[in-house]
């Protein structure tokens, strides 16, 4: 009897086996990690409990900078969202393609992570906040013309019950709190994704926290009870009854605020729990960071100089921490200067993918997954520029640049949601103007930082120690005037660069 039963027992054996594995198991075959990649909407350094937040519930991205890789000197590309966002799809200065300021777009030639992993067998999904050109379907900077299968997306930022297109098509309300919700739609599309034997590339912009504020009444009630002596100045923002900006007491702004960080942080732990019930997690990399330095209304435990806007440390350094199970086995903490516009080179190496044949601002940190890598070999600059005042011919088609997607702030021509980017073809010398930065191992050049100007009208040179000194409190410009002049040299060189790109020269 027992001799008739073993062959029947043999031929059940994979399914018992197969019954036990996690749903949509990767297959073992391909050594190429699932990549996610989740930003924050005007999220300040500050604004976290493990970088020390004396109010602020963050207990998933605590965790995740307590077993991954927290990145302490992580860093915007740009010192407000569109640009930076233009250097994670990129790889590339935001001044490079004329995206110079929230609401400015992308070209349509750039080249986009999202391609490159695209033709690298990836599926990519976009969830969330896009801000580089309107989403809709004529869009030739919608995401999907960036490379992405699939999205559900908004022209700007959104809040609770937010609407979103869906693929370019016309704008969806959605009920519920903004960050679970884009987030619940990245899941299924990784089932999706996982199901068809693919990797995946996902990139979850949230609309949170950025104003105006709004939470769900758990999530404020958190919040009830800050100091009276917490936040007692007036803050301007904009009214979500109004779209106008209004006045208010800044504790009272700060309790929604809170609220909405701790909704969004709840939804990364939503996702990183179903990563780990579908037998995902193990291989997928989770990198989240902010795009730019708390915003005016929001700054009251900033440690650094400065704010959104500005290129002084305030303005641009954001949280940043990396999650990989696989090949970060160990929590580390590192002081390395990274960027932005490190994701697309690092992201390239990760899948076997050649770097684009053109002029890229970020580096691969592979070696810092891998803990190889001590210090950065290049530095890291920084420019608020703007187009020149003649260079007005569009790049796209104005209509093409009218977004669709409602929004609660409204400017002076409507809702805050269409885009511009103009043509430039030659380089004159006030294209160098604006305020700049070049950060190395140790010091920080910022020219011109504040928009100041000397007495004798020239432009103001100031140094900073960041290793002794992250508030940039102590100019030390006079006392290293040779570290003045490297760094400065090496700014305006790489400004040429970036002139040149503006130019067109790249697609040529």
């Amino acid at each position: 009897m027992l001799r008739r039963l073993f062959p029947v027992a043999f031929l059940l054996l994979p399914l018992l086996v197969a019954a036990f594995r996690p749903a949509f198991a990767a297959p073992v075959s391909d050594p190429r990690p699932n990549i996610v990649l989740l930003m924050g909407d005007d999220h300040g350094w500050d604004e976290t409990g493990y970088n020390g937040h004396p109010y602020l519930k963050t207990p998933v991205l605590d965790e995740m900078a307590r077993t991954g890789l927290r990145l302490d000197r992580f860093y915007s590309g740009g010192s407000s969202c569109s640009p930076t966002r233009g250097t994670v799809i990129t790889g590339r200065h935001h001044n490079r393609y004329g995206t110079f300021a929230p609401g400015w777009s992308l070209r349509p030639e750039e080249i986009s992570i999202a391609r490159l992993l695209r033709e690298s067998g990836y599926a990519t999904g976009h969830f969330g906040k896009w801000h580089l050109g309107p989403v809709k379907s004529e869009s030739p900077t919608n995401p999907g013309r960036m490379g992405f299968d699939e999205w559900l997306s908004h022209d700007n930022f959104f809040e609770l019950d937010p609407w979103l297109s869906r693929n370019g098509g016309p704008p969806e309300r959605f009920k519920g709190e903004s960050s679970e919700i884009i987030v619940a739609e990245a899941r299924r599309f990784i089932d999706r994704a996982r199901r068809a034997g693919k990797p995946f590339f996902v990139v979850i912009w949230y609309g949170s926290p950025h104003e105006p504020y709004s939470g769900l009444p758990a999530d404020l009630a958190l919040y009830d009870r800050l100091p009276e002596n917490f936040g007692t100045r007036k803050v301007k923002l904009t009214s979500n009854e109004t779209g106008r900006s209004v006045e208010r007491l800044q504790r009272e702004v700060l309790r929604e605020r809170f609220a909405e960080i701790t909704a969004m942080d709840r939804s990364i732990g939503e996702l990183r729990s179903h990563l780990a019930e579908t037998g995902a997690r193990e291989n997928t990399l989770v990198w989240y960071c902010g795009d730019n330095g708390t915003p005016p209304e929001a700054v009251a435990t900033v440690p650094f100089r400065a704010q959104k806007g500005s290129i002084y440390e305030g303005g641009i350094r954001v949280p940043g921490v990396i999650e990989w199970p696989a090949r970060i086995r160990a929590p580390r903490i590192t002081a390395v200067n990274a960027v932005t516009s490190d994701i697309l080179p690092t992201l390239c190496e990760l899948a076997g993918r050649p770097l684009p044949a053109r002029p890229l601002d970020g580096i691969s940190l592979v070696g810092l997954l891998e803990g190889r890598l001590e210090s950065r070999p290049t530095p890291i600059c920084f420019w608020d520029g703007r187009a020149r005042a003649d260079a007005r011919t569009p790049y796209i088609d104005p209509e093409l640049q009218k977004g669709t997607t409602p929004l609660a702030k409204l400017g002076p021509e409507g809702a805050t949601r269409n885009f511009l980017n103009y043509r430039q073809t030659d380089i004159r010398p006030e294209d160098f103007a604006g305020s700049l930065a070049i950060v190395d191992n140790r010091f920080k050049l910022v020219v011109d930082g504040a928009a100041r100007r000397g007495a004798g009208g020239g432009m103001v040179k100031e140094l900073f120690d960041l290793r002794a000194d992250p508030a940039e409190r102590n100019d030390l410009a006079a006392k290293h005037p040779d570290e003045v002049a490297r760094l400065y040299r090496q700014l305006r060189t790489w400004q040429e660069s970036v002139l040149a790109s503006l130019t067109g020269a790249d697609y040529r």
